[in-house]
């Protein structure tokens, strides 16, 4: 991957001597966020620095295996800490694998009011906002964690690479293609794989920790999700799924519980888009993928205030259930009369 030197070197004085640094990501955070972030941490931590991860809400427990992961601190559940201390003796406050602080809701709003450090932005979504001091914006990669690969080692080198921060790294990597299926999967990220698998990490527990820890319950869920809740449009083209909070708890759903669920009717040879809305204290939250050039982020941004890539995207909505599917059938409706779908 191209990384831009200038910003490189720009990087390389901000962190040239020992500063307090946060490293923030995104609310619902996912195996991209948490790898990227803890990877990061462990390379700035080895040479001086005093690095704290922060986290929205907390992440599902298939991800808690990670290396590092209980050092982790969860706003929601320590707002006092990130704000008063951890935030206001930062120097520099990294976002990983969001475009905006806007994306880390509550505690984004935390770091716009009580830090005035430098802003660092590391990411692969579509549209950086403004507001940062250094922007490393590659929506082309496949994941921040290649992104931040590609990061430490134009900085420190391969050698920075050890066997905890490639088991991280690979996390990120894995989930973010969905095990290497998904699109952008480029020459310099599997040479970027060849170098993680050769510090001796475990890829086939990675996977099994992360694909092959999940619940009873979560098992449940995705039957009768399958079986009873997923619709089709458009002669099968298109689908569309639901769960309200009564359904998740009839399942003892834990929080992750549903994650790739929206990926499902994709296997389906003629599907070409697919939605999940899960209820969520005061919302809905819209899950879109697609294959090929049918463009969910350009959907996302029309219809459910969200955005995301071209083949994964989501937003939320306000009204209910009923109202949400309703309006989402009817964009789909406009979304093919103009050809797009």
């Amino acid at each position: 991957m191209n990384i831009n030197e200038e910003r490189i070197e720009e990087l390389r004085r901000l962190f040239g001597r020992p500063c307090n640094v946060v490293i923030v990501g995104h609310t619902n955070p996912d195996g991209d966020a948490i790898g990227s972030s803890l990877a990061l941490a462990e390379v700035l931590t080895a040479r001086g620095h005093k690095v704290t991860c922060a986290l929205p809400n907390n992440y599902p427990y298939y991800l808690r295996w990670i290396p590092d992961s209980e050092h982790i601190i969860i706003y929601r559940n320590d707002d006092e800490h990130c704000t008063e201390k951890a935030l206001g003796e930062a120097d520099v406050i990294v976002c990983a694998d969001m475009n905006a602080l806007t994306r880390a809701d509550a505690l984004g709003e935390a770091v716009s009011k009580n830090s005035t450090a430098k802003r660092v932005l590391i990411d692969h979504h579509l549209y950086p906002a403004e507001g940062f001091d250094i922007v490393f914006s590659h929506p082309e990669s496949s994941s921040t964690a290649f992104l931040m690969y590609s990061i430490i080692v134009a900085l420190y080198g391969k050698e920075a690479i050890t066997a905890k921060i490639a088991t991280q790294l690979y996390v990120g990597i894995m989930t973010d293609t969905g095990n290497f299926a998904f699109s952008n999967l480029t020459p310099d990220l599997f040479e970027a794989v060849a170098a993680l698998s050769a510090t001796g990490i475990n890829i086939p527990q990675i996977y099994n920790n992360v694909y092959n820890s999940f619940t009873e319950g979560r098992a449940k869920l995705f039957g009768y999700t399958i079986n009873r809740k997923m619709k089709t449009l458009l002669g099968g083209r298109v689908a569309y799924m639901s769960l309200t909070e009564e359904e998740m708890r009839r399942y003892w759903f834990q929080q992750g519980d549903n994650e790739g669920f929206v990926n499902y009717p994709l296997t389906i040879k003629k599907m070409k888009m697919s939605a999940m809305f899960t209820a969520q204290t005061g919302f809905i939250r819209v899950s879109l993928r697609s294959r090929g050039d049918v463009d969910v982020d350009t959907f996302a941004r029309r219809y459910f205030n969200g955005g995301g890539h071209k083949n994964a995207a989501g937003g939320k909505s306000f009204v209910s259930m009923d109202e949400t599917i309703a309006h989402y059938i009817n964009s789909v409706k406009e979304y093919h009369e103009e050809g797009l779908v």
